[in-house]
């Protein structure tokens, strides 16, 4: 289990600009990763919307946001052009960083258990150190909350 105020795993994930993101190329920079269940959804549609809709703050403060699904590229890259995300939204279609971050868990719809990506936001500092975690997130002014967080 993660804790605030040590460090973040060290990932690489595919980003739907064809680009590969690392968390040790971001270092010096403050990181806004947020874990979402799926694009196209109503609450992570409203989630990368604030996201959007804030991002000059978050670029004041020196801030880099990135969105990560277990969506495909292709599924993202619709999602983006959408919605008009500006940001980077990144693919792990194998759930490793889902696990290496604690995300991937039983969750329950209805009586029916399955597993998925429990909504959760990691504020990581420039030196690479969790700052902040927001788990089981509601999405209602969560933006607004990771803003007022750095």
């Amino acid at each position: 289990m993660l804790i605030e105020g040590k460090k973040a795993p060290s990932f690489s994930l595919p980003a739907d600009n064809g680009e590969t993101i690392s968390l040790k190329d971001l270092k010096g920079k403050t990181v806004v990763l947020y874990f979402y269940p799926k694009d196209m959804t109503p609450g992570c549609t409203e989630e990368a919307c604030d996201f959007r809709d804030r991002e000059s703050k978050f670029k004041k403060a020196k801030t880099v946001i990135l969105g990560v699904s277990r969506d495909s590229l292709e599924r993202h890259a619709k999602f983006k052009k959408k919605y008009a995300l500006t940001f980077p939204l990144l693919s792990d279609e194998d759930g490793k960083v889902c696990e290496a971050y604690g995300v991937w868990k039983e969750k329950s719809l209805y009586g029916r258990k399955y597993m998925g990506i429990e909504r959760t936001t990691f504020v990581i500092s420039p030196t690479g150190k969790i700052n902040k975690i927001f788990s089981k997130v509601k999405v209602k002014g969560h933006s607004d909350l990771v803003l007022e967080s750095i």
